[in-house]
């Protein structure tokens, strides 16, 4: 089955929202900075997830191991679209590139793009896939700079959340809203497996 491709999420004019999940000294240091500090390592690749619910059932709602502080970042859209337009799928496909084209261009790229089944509430597979950008080296580094408005802590809310989920009380009303991020850009949709 053939899932929709297109980037799910909570925006507005300025910012996007992506989430990210780490232990309590990253996560306190990088609310205290608004941005990351000495306890993150910008020499490993880290990604941002715009779906609010694939994250959830991917940190297991804050509860694995070194992702317990849930953080939204909202970060401007012209630097997220800017991720896009450098991003590669993580393994190639046919109508993108050749597969010569696409090792040359995972070699050379510091975005890479990985689409899975986005969930719901309960973390079962629906019929959409979530998008999330891996990003490294000279382009982490600018993204740490120049790319975030803000940074929230969730945390409280999420593990108040996942208590009314356990319950059978969560709804999507209580959750962030997202809506299908606007990219016409045909050579990204084209490149990124979009239809």
């Amino acid at each position: 089955m053939e899932y929709v491709k297109e980037v799910f999420a909570q925006y507005d004019r300025q910012c996007i929202r992506v989430y990210q999940a780490y232990n309590a000294d990253i996560a306190r240091e990088a609310v205290a900075l608004q941005t990351f500090g000495e306890h993150f390592n910008t020499n490993r690749m880290t990604w941002i997830k715009p779906s609010f619910l694939w994250f959830m059932y991917r940190s297991n709602w804050g509860t694995k191991k070194n992702q317990e502080c849930i953080l939204a970042l909202d970060i401007y859209r012209e630097k997220f679209n800017e991720l896009l337009t450098k991003a590669v799928l993580t393994s190639p496909d046919s109508s993108s590139y050749t597969g010569a084209q696409w090792e040359k261009a995972f070699d050379e790229t510091t975005v890479y793009c990985q689409w899975d089944p986005d969930r719901s509430i309960n973390g079962n597979a629906i019929h959409r896939a979530a998008i999330q950008l891996g990003i490294k080296g000279s382009t982490l580094r600018d993204f740490l700079d120049t790319s975030i408005h803000h940074i929230e802590d969730l945390t409280p809310l999420v593990r108040k959340w996942n208590e009314q989920r356990k319950n059978g009380k969560l709804t999507s009303k209580s959750l962030p809203t997202e809506k299908i991020y606007p990219l016409q850009d045909k050579t990204i949709r084209h490149r990124l497996n979009m239809k």
